[in-house]
């Protein structure tokens, strides 16, 4: 396809104009190039309701999703082969949508699809560049590929919608298997219109200003274009929305430190922190020598900790890091926050489970022995270390604000079950993943 047939097919599957300017910054020997991602319409914001069974709730978008992040393991050939499967049925069903990828990704695989792909530019920060663009993000990969999507957004507090394919090592966040990624992405893309066709959605529903001018740009195209229209108005996309902790690393005097490498820190993130959605650990790292963490809980002092480190972590998280250490198994439907020592020197110190609201500060002691203790956000170095006196301060974010209003958190798209079961993904994960309750020597 010659680039002047696809700016006719770009303009006629509902794209702004001003998507039409797009800045490319790879080689000009490239047939499709990968285009800014600046270039792309303002993200949708999803709403989410309380389903009328069950738990979870329901996802309806205000207009048909346009913009989509992949996010893939690496070093894998055949997620990326899964990778550009999926771009292709993405690209052929669904015209007007535009496919996102990392940077290191498009760079690999934007050579072998039939179409321009987006991407940021070298020049940009992710942090603000996929905050605005991305209506959702689809991950190809295990756990470690969920919590690196997470980390993409982990100072935007409306994350997009997450539906995650297991095609990786551990699959106990991962809902769908990717044999199901036609109905999955279909049942994710038609979640919120009504019986009928787009039109009839939208003339029943209440846009605001920022809706119509969405809908203005959408053209003819949308739900209508989808091949069986609408699923009707009992299967919109269940969502499980997951806590995330606020975190933030602060010095002796109490101003935020400033890191220079991993989970990005902000000054304007001093009140709302960094989002996570595993786990924050303290841990002596390569030091020889236990250390040494004043816990506070609550505004008020609790211990003082002498163990290989701390975990603080969501129900999420409670079956990662925190379960290897001995903590608690919680759902994440629970309303909590986990503190949970690291081979504790003192056998009464038990992993706790605390109200959601209680914050918890971790404060390098001035005995400890060390210069130093690392800390890791979801697996990851905020890229500096803990000195005496420094404080790590986790708050939980909180996700239902009134009645039927959600916001925050990691909204993960579940798979339906048979008879309508809530959660069975989360007990299947116990039984499968963690062969919960199984005899020692027993094969499953």
């Amino acid at each position: 396809m010659q680039p002047a047939m696809f700016r006719m097919r770009f303009t006629t599957f509902g794209f702004p104009r001003r998507a039409l300017q797009l800045r490319s910054f790879s080689s000009s020997s490239c047939r499709y190039e990968i285009r800014d991602v600046e270039a792309l319409p303002r993200r949708l914001e999803p709403k989410y309701e309380e389903c009328c069974e069950g738990d979870l709730l329901s996802l309806r978008w205000p207009a048909p999703p346009r913009n989509i992040l992949l996010v893939k393991k690496e070093s894998e050939p055949t997620v990326t082969k899964s990778l550009i499967e999926f771009a292709n049925h993405i690209s052929s069903t669904y015209p007007s949508i535009a496919i996102i990828l990392e940077r290191k990704t498009a760079a690999e695989v934007h050579s072998l699809l039939p179409f321009p792909v987006y991407s940021i530019s070298s020049g940009q920060k992710s942090s603000t560049a996929l905050h605005n663009k991305v209506d959702l993000t689809v991950t190809l990969g295990g756990d470690g590929t969920i919590l690196r999507a997470s980390s993409l957004f982990a100072t935007c507090y409306n994350v997009p919608p997450v539906l995650s394919f297991s095609m990786g090592t551990l699959g106990f966040l991962s809902e769908w298997r990717f044999a199901e990624y036609k109905r999955a992405f279909r049942e994710v893309y038609m979640s919120g219109a009504g019986v009928g066709d787009r039109a009839s959605v939208l003339e029943g529903s209440k846009l605001t200003g920022t809706d119509n001018q969405t809908t203005a740009e959408m053209g003819p195209t949308g739900w209508s274009s989808v091949r069986g229209k609408s699923m009707g108005l009992t299967r919109e996309a269940r969502i499980l929305l997951r806590n995330r902790l606020k975190v933030g690393l602060f010095g002796p005097e109490g101003t935020l430190i400033h890191n220079k490498g991993g989970i990005p820190l902000k000054s304007t993130d001093i009140e709302q922190g960094v989002y996570v959605m595993n786990e924050v650990v303290i841990h002596r790292g390569k030091e020889p020598h236990l250390a040494i963490v004043e816990v506070f809980v609550g505004g008020r002092f609790l211990t003082e900790a002498v163990a290989d480190g701390m975990i603080v972590s969501t129900p999420t998280g409670s079956t990662a890091y925190s379960l290897s250490s001995g903590g608690s198994i919680v759902h994440p439907l629970v309303a909590s926050i986990l503190l949970t020592p690291i081979c504790a020197r003192s056998l009464s110190f038990r992993p706790l489970v605390l109200p959601h609201s209680t914050p918890i500060t971790l404060r390098m002691s001035e005995k400890n022995r060390g210069r130093e203790l690392e800390v890791s956000i979801d697996g990851m170095s905020v890229g500096r270390g803990m000195a005496a006196g420094m404080e790590v301060r986790v708050w939980n974010e909180e996700v239902r604000h009134n009645q039927n209003d959600w916001h925050g958190g990691v909204p993960c798209v579940m798979r339906r079950t048979v008879g309508g079961e809530a959660h069975d993904g989360w007990v299947g994960g116990l039984n499968g993943m963690l062969k919960f309750n199984y005899p020692f020597g027993e094969e499953r």
